[in-house]
């Protein structure tokens, strides 16, 4: 009788133990204002979810080292326009239910050569300046087209402040690229210009520019993230030293997400509570 009531009374103290243990192991990292939040990550294939059949991912590490809760939506081969069918099926899947939405996107875009264009068209057009009194003045309209980057941006920002207004929106810039090859589709790297004649920097910059043209904050993951895969020496950071430079394994995803989080420290995780 005294044995039973003893191998009870271990293995509540046990069981107590393994749920403390369970506990602290779920204890987010960094603990700050991120802990507990809803992030929507848009973007392509450096997360989309089949990644983890493979290696790890930053939306899932940042859920370790945050205590976020990830929801991805990211789609391999995706382009700037093609993060509004994303933000359409977080929209109907999670409502408002959501704190921050996450954008990572635009080496396809300077892969398939798509043009930059113009945040915005000039014209001329009456503004009121007073009771009864008009002037023609310098006026511009956002492009809103597909047939461009920046107009693309334009068309996703639209829609993410007119659906998300009061949710935490911010992009990340791409991350430097080298060689991938894949079934009959190899991609040169970063150093090689597109069929347009521009490089990658020129798509990083037109992403830097939104942060002034729509009021989103933008992380430059680009330079913070230390991954230069051009390098023979940081080709560990990457799934194939020899044919996939593009896509980072683990230990790369690793390096994204703790610059990322560390960025994300210096910004607000929701405003509900204003």
């Amino acid at each position: 009788m005294k044995n039973t009531r003893f191998i009870a009374i271990l293995s509540l103290v046990c069981v107590g133990m393994a749920l403390s243990v369970s506990a602290f192991a779920a204890e987010p990292e960094i603990k700050s204002q991120w802990a507990g939040k809803k992030v929507a990550f848009l973007g392509d294939s450096i997360i989309d979810e089949r990644q983890l059949a493979t290696n790890n991912t930053f939306p899932h590490l940042l859920e370790s080292i945050l205590g976020i809760t990830p929801y991805v939506y990211g789609i391999s081969g995706n382009q700037m326009h093609q993060i509004l069918p994303q933000a359409q099926r977080l929209e109907a899947q999670h409502g408002q239910d959501v704190d921050a939405i996450i954008v990572f996107i635009g080496t396809n875009d300077y892969n398939h050569a798509v043009p930059l264009g113009e945040w915005f068209t000039e014209r001329r057009d009456s503004a009121n300046i007073a009771v009864n009194t008009r002037i023609v003045k310098r006026h511009r309209v956002r492009n809103m087209t597909n047939d461009t980057f920046r107009g693309r941006a334009n068309i996703v920002m639209d829609f993410l402040k007119t659906h998300y207004p009061t949710k935490q929106i911010i992009f990340l810039t791409p991350i430097h690229r080298a060689l991938f090859v894949g079934a009959n589709n190899i991609q040169p790297e970063e150093d090689f210009a597109n069929a347009l004649g521009l490089f990658l920097d020129s798509y990083v910059d037109a992403l830097k520019e939104m942060a002034n043209v729509w009021a989103v904050p933008v992380i430059d993951l680009n330079a913070i993230s230390g991954l230069y895969p051009v390098y023979d020496s940081n080709a560990g950071y990457f799934r194939n030293p020899n044919a996939d430079r593009l896509h980072p394994n683990t230990a790369g995803h690793t390096r994204m997400a703790y610059s990322i989080a560390y960025q994300l420290l210096g910004y607000p995780a929701s405003f509900d509570a204003l």
